[in-house]
């Protein structure tokens, strides 16, 4: 499973534990120590999950929590404390929290969660149909009226990323952060234009949204 993690922990061994875990299984990880700068990278730059301590040195998790679900980042959120109080749960879930995880815990019950989240974050399904369309996400093959596709990695994320927001128009910022990180609106527009002549050239599934972004036509 791929995904890019935003991680704000200020215990140094905590965090440098936990970014070597999740790195080893394929995750990217972006770590501050400061929830403010949690707060600001959550709410400007795409990420498939926040894992958010509740105890940091110029706020705490569940102001952060709250100030980012009040501009209406959907991020699944998994919060970790050392306090276990029913209180303290409740307060994480209702700022906005997903999840919430107790220090110590076990490095397998950390992905296990952080792997659930995504998946239902995702509306994770092993094969999408869509009209004559047929994507598996799990062997990351693309059949076209029964006829297969071959896709370049990354047209393949491109065509994903539509394909679990269709219906939805993805701005280009968006989608550049998301398969690229950081790149030129340019490269976006190469890459739309080889999916659309190898997938899209007739059937017309991706429309573009002029001066918004894109949309995988559900209909």
């Amino acid at each position: 499973m791929e995904a890019k993690i935003l991680l704000v922990e200020d215990d140094p061994h905590i965090a440098q534990a936990v970014k070597k875990l999740l790195e080893k299984e394929g995750f990217t990880v972006v770590h501050t120590d400061r929830g403010s700068v949690g707060e600001s990278m959550a709410i400007s730059f795409y990420f498939d999950l926040i894992v958010l301590d509740v105890m940091l040195p110029d706020t705490n998790g569940f102001s952060v929590c709250r100030r980012i679900r009040e501009k209406g980042v959907t991020t699944p959120i998994l919060m970790l404390t050392v306090k276990s109080e029913v209180e303290d749960k409740v307060t994480g879930l209702e700022s906005g929290a997903d999840d919430y995880l107790t220090k110590p815990f076990s490095g397998k019950e950390l992905i296990a969660r952080i792997k659930a989240l995504i998946r239902r974050a995702r509306g994770y399904k092993g094969t999408v149909r869509i009209g004559e369309l047929e994507v598996d996400m799990l062997s990351r093959r693309v059949k076209l009226s029964g006829k297969e596709v071959e896709l370049s990695p990354k047209e393949y994320e491109l065509l994903e990323l539509l394909v679990r927001n269709r219906g939805r128009v993805l701005g280009e910022r968006f989608i550049i952060e998301k398969i690229w990180g950081h790149a030129d609106k340019g490269i976006l527009k190469v890459y739309m234009h080889h999916l659309r002549q190898k997938l899209d050239k007739e059937k017309k599934l991706i429309k573009t949204i002029r001066g918004v972004g894109y949309t995988l036509d559900a209909s």
